[in-house]
């Protein structure tokens, strides 16, 4: 079914309304709800219009509209249809984005190493705070749900859900409208114990389903170590210095650039600091190390911001006689350099379309 955009507005925030208030929805409500700008009057002619395609129902004489299951039906399949079109786009730009983004980070960590003459790490950008996109969730049987989380970075996430008591089609559909309607846009942390208890209030005997949800959301929004994307140069500038450059203390931190775990959680450690400590670098001398190979080594890591929630870190391994002045500095411009080329790269994409 196809709806000219006055109608199609009319109707979702007849839905949108009647979810938030459980209560008929009438043109005067509508007039104030939408940026339509059209009198009560043209309002209640586009409902009767709506009702006559049997998209919305008059429980009443002298009531509101509420929605009609094939108004929900509706709703739902125009929704998802723009959440996968949203997605769609928004992968194909993340393609090209890190395409660039993976040539300029092997030539940043090169040149890095080449002018510190130590080792050098560097992080591929990364979405954190990621904020919901979609939730879709479809039977299984009559016993599971299937939950799709879509969160920014175009993340996805599937949960398996268990249902406690049976659930109707007409449930579910509401069930998805209710979830999307409140979490849509939002943080982890902007999903708060209040708005919560509201959600689980709204879902009646569904509970279980809301507090799954929350907990696919959350899953989808931690990073998995396994896909992070890290690049390494100058491991064998460690050879240059002679406190470093034993055998078994060479061996040992060489194999450790190579392996993506320690790196991983180096930098996941260098993140949470930032977000406790508002600091961009940090700075690890000897033991304080998170890595156990770079217990001799200093470590000094600094977060790039690309702005969007977009954040990479950068790191620098020498010895504990490192040049820290000198290091610490060019940590800083080199965040500004990314931020520059990030940006200026983002613009020349605008300019070529």
């Amino acid at each position: 079914m196809i709806l000219d955009e006055r109608k199609k507005k009319i109707l979702q925030a007849i839905i949108r309304n009647y979810l938030e208030t459980g209560e008929p929805v009438g043109s005067r409500t509508i007039s104030k709800y939408t940026d339509l700008n059209l009198s009560s009057a043209t309002i209640r002619n586009e409902m009767s219009d709506l009702e006559e395609m049997g998209l919305i129902l008059q429980p009443h004489t002298s009531a509101g509209r509420i929605p009609s299951d094939k108004g929900y039906r509706l709703y739902v399949d125009t929704m998802m249809e723009e959440k996968e079109r949203e997605m769609t786009e928004m992968k194909e730009l993340m393609i090209e984005k890190t395409d660039r983004m993976e040539q300029v980070l092997k030539q940043v960590v090169k040149v890095l190493a080449d002018n510190t003459n130590y080792t050098s790490i560097i992080s591929a950008p990364r979405y954190h705070r990621n904020k919901l996109k979609f939730i879709q969730l479809s039977k299984v049987d009559e016993s599971q749900l299937l939950a799709v989380i879509v969160v920014e970075g175009n993340i996805v996430k599937n949960k398996i859900i268990d249902l406690e008591d049976n659930m109707n089609n007409e449930t579910l559909l509401k069930l998805n409208i209710l979830l999307n309607s409140s979490l849509n846009g939002l943080s982890l942390e902007e999903i708060n114990l209040g708005m919560i208890s509201k959600l689980k209030e709204q879902a009646g005997i569904h509970t279980n389903v809301v507090s799954s949800v929350i907990d696919a959301v959350a899953e989808a929004i931690r990073i998995d170590e396994e896909d992070m994307e890290i690049y390494t140069s100058g491991a064998t500038n460690i050879l240059r210095y002679p406190e470093l450059s034993d055998n078994s203390r060479a061996t040992e931190l060489i194999s450790t650039l190579e392996d993506k775990r320690p790196l991983a959680s180096l930098i996941e450690e260098t993140m949470e600091n930032v977000q406790e400590n508002g600091t961009g670098i940090q700075v690890y001398i000897g033991q304080e190390a998170p890595v156990k190979a770079m217990k001799n080594c200093s470590v000094v890591t600094a977060t790039y911001d690309l702005g969007d929630g977009m954040q990479g870190t950068v790191g620098i391994i020498g010895p504990k006689r490192m040049d820290y002045d000198k290091v610490i500095q060019t940590m800083r411009t080199l965040m500004a350099q990314l931020d520059g080329i990030y940006r200026k790269s983002g613009k020349k994409e605008e300019s070529d379309d």
